[in-house]
Formats: structure tokens, C-alpha cells, sequence
């Protein structure tokens, strides 16, 4: 059994955000909503431009580096956005100063290191949580209920496509962009959200066969992958990603075809039911055409729900819904496709026994 340290009622939680990019503004925004119970006390980056913008920006105190916003600002939380591959290091030196640690996906670019992350929150007594906004989409809460009480029956076959597109200006923005060490690749980066889909919606994966590419972009990592799937329940599947759409973003779905029941989620970001056929009527059904929603952000709208639950979490009146450990699934298949592309191999799963 955990310990962690007390809930804080008595006052606004106090969160810190390292790293000012693009993904730091949903946080921001996210904050802003629960300004009844959070504030954000600090912002970092060593990139004096973006620093700047985001002080201008939250009003929040200004840091050049961790290791003063550390030092200096008493944030009971602090969340990373940094490049991925940065999330390890920074994450274990936030835990051993006794903070909380909220990291956004993938939380690691390699299994050790992910599980080094956990390991470092448990010796410190703090929460680790990995950002999975996309689990708190109402589309999605209504798959996930369907299949929590089995109306599909025996699940026989399920897809996933994340069809979008990133151009060359998109990787050449950033040098860590496109990096083995700091990023990975359309499967890690961009298409991680729905990786986390194959576990957290249909169950442990048995194993694995894929395939990457490297088709059009100049950068180390695939631009276009493939993965053949058998879950432990016996489905059998398969996700399909690309970077190369033309000429926009075009779909990211999810179909699942079982016994009983039918349901596509599509859109661009899994974000209108398309599909919903089950044998028997359940009072979710009602509640399908007001799931769907517009959006034309990949992102979605999934970061203030949930900051609520993290919230609730260090108020003491919730369970975590994605932590450390929960976060370890996704990044286990993610480790397990590029083994098996590396490899031209079926890769088992888990990883370690």
C-alpha cells in the first residue's frame, strides 16, 4: 500500500508547468476552468521567447530552468510538456523533490525508463499521472461502457486508423522533432492516443506483427506504420497510421465488430459515432447523437476533464484515472511495434514475465 501525502482542502492547488509549447496552452486553458480549485504558480522553459509568452500569457511567476522552478516556486504539482524524450529525467527529479509529477504522452520513449518513472514516484510517496485526455471524450466513455457490459458479446475484429498529416514545416520547427531519442515516431508521437485505445478499450494484447515506414519526410523516425493485433480475448485487429494524408487531416476511428454489436467512432478525432448497433437496447443508446461533436483539433477537448479528476485525486475524493502504471500499457505496445518492425517479428506481450 502507497502512502501519499495529505489532500490538500484547505486552498487552490498549486501547479507548475515545464515546457511552453504547443500542448502547454490545453493545459493552460484546462487550468483557467478550475480556477475555483487550481492556479497555476509557475512556468518554464529555456526557450526565453516562449518563457515570456507564456508569463504574458497565465500571469504565472517565470522560470529558466527546472532546477530553479524547483528551488524557488512551491507548486504542489508540476506538469510536463517537454519533448518526450526529456520526460524521464524530469519526472524522477520532480518526484525526489517530493512533487507530484503530471506528464503529458508518451510518457517515455523507452520501456525502462517509463518504468523508471514509476518506480522513482513510488520511492518519493507522490502521484505520477500520464495525460490521456482523449479517454474522457464522450464518444469514447460510451464505447468503453458498451463494452464494460458486454454488449458486444464476443468481440471478433477491431480497427483503428489515424489518417492525418504533418508537413515537412511541421518536423523542421523543432530539432527534437522526428528524433529517436526525444520524440518517435507516428506511432509514439501523433497516434499514441489511440495506442492507448487498444488496451484500455478492448483488453491486454497477446501479440503483435508491424510494420513502419519512413515514406516522405526526412527525419529518423516512420511517417507511416501498420500493426497486426490479437488481444487476449481473441480479437484479432489491426491499426493503421500515417503522417502523409493529402491534403489535410482526414479520419482518426475506431470500429469494433462483435457478436452482438456493431460501432464505429470516426471523424478526425475519434470524435462522431458513426455506427451503433447493438442487439439488445441499453439507455446509453439516448445518449449517442448528443455524444458526437465538432472539432477541428486533433487534441480534442478532453484536457479540463481531465484536470478534474488529477484535482479530485489530490483533494482525496478520487481514484486516478491514468497513472504511472496505466500509462506503462500504452508505452508497452508502443515498445513492443517498434521491436517487432525492428525485428521483422511477432512480438508477445507482456514485455517482461
Amino acid at each position: 500500500m502507497r502512502h501519499y501525502p495529505a489532500p490538500i482542502t484547505d486552498r487552490k492547488i498549486r501547479f507548475a508547468l515545464v515546457g511552453c509549447g504547443r500542448i502547454a496552452n490545453n493545459h493552460f486553458e484546462a487550468l483557467r476552468q478550475h480556477h475555483d480549485r487550481a492556479e497555476l504558480a509557475g512556468v518554464c522553459d529555456v526557450d526565453p521567447r516562449a518563457l515570456d509568452r507564456a508569463v504574458s500569457l497565465t500571469g504565472a511567476s517565470g522560470y529558466a530552468s527546472l532546477d530553479q522552478m524547483l528551488q524557488d516556486c512551491d507548486a504542489d504539482a508540476f506538469i510536463v510538456t517537454t519533448p518526450s524524450g526529456l520526460h524521464p529525467e524530469q519526472a524522477v527529479r520532480i518526484a525526489a523533490s517530493g512533487r507530484h509529477v503530471i506528464t503529458e504522452k508518451p510518457m517515455a520513449t523507452r520501456w525502462e525508463d517509463g518504468k523508471r518513472m514509476v518506480a522513482a514516484a513510488d520511492a518519493a510517496g507522490v502521484r505520477l499521472f500520464v495525460v490521456k485526455q482523449n479517454r474522457r471524450n464522450a464518444t469514447l466513455q460510451l464505447l468503453k461502457r458498451a463494452v464494460e457490459k458486454k454488449r458486444f458479446g464476443r468481440i471478433y475484429m477491431v480497427n483503428l486508423n489515424v489518417f492525418w498529416t504533418r508537413p515537412p514545416e511541421y518536423y523542421d520547427s523543432a530539432k527534437w522533432r522526428g528524433t529517436w531519442e526525444f520524440d518517435g515516431g507516428a506511432f509514439m508521437n501523433q497516434a499514441s492516443h489511440y495506442v492507448d485505445l487498444i488496451d484500455w478499450i478492448v483488453g491486454p494484447v497477446e501479440s503483435l506483427q508491424a510494420y513502419t515506414a519512413t515514406l516522405a519526410r526526412d527525419i529518423e523516425v516512420e511517417d507511416t506504420g501498420v500493426i497486426s493485433l490479437r488481444w487476449r480475448n481473441g480479437a484479432l485487429g489491426s491499426m493503421n497510421v500515417t503522417m502523409l494524408t493529402y491534403p489535410r487531416n482526414l479520419e482518426g476511428s475506431i470500429t469494433i465488430l462483435g457478436e452482438h454489436g456493431t460501432v464505429r467512432i470516426g471523424g478526425v478525432a475519434v470524435n462522431e459515432i458513426q455506427q451503433w448497433e447493438f442487439a439488445r437496447p441499453d439507455a446509453d443508446d439516448a445518449l449517442v447523437a448528443d455524444a458526437s461533436y465538432q472539432t477541428t483539433s486533433v487534441y480534442g477537448f478532453g484536457h479540463p476533464l481531465y484536470y478534474d479528476n488529477v484535482v479530485k485525486v489530490l483533494r482525496g475524493e478520487a481514484e486516478p484515472e491514468t497513472d504511472g502504471r496505466e500509462g506503462l500499457k500504452s508505452l508497452e505496445v508502443l515498445v513492443a511495434a517498434y521491436m517487432s518492425a525492428r525485428d521483422g517479428r511477432r512480438v508477445a506481450l507482456p514485455l517482461e514475465v
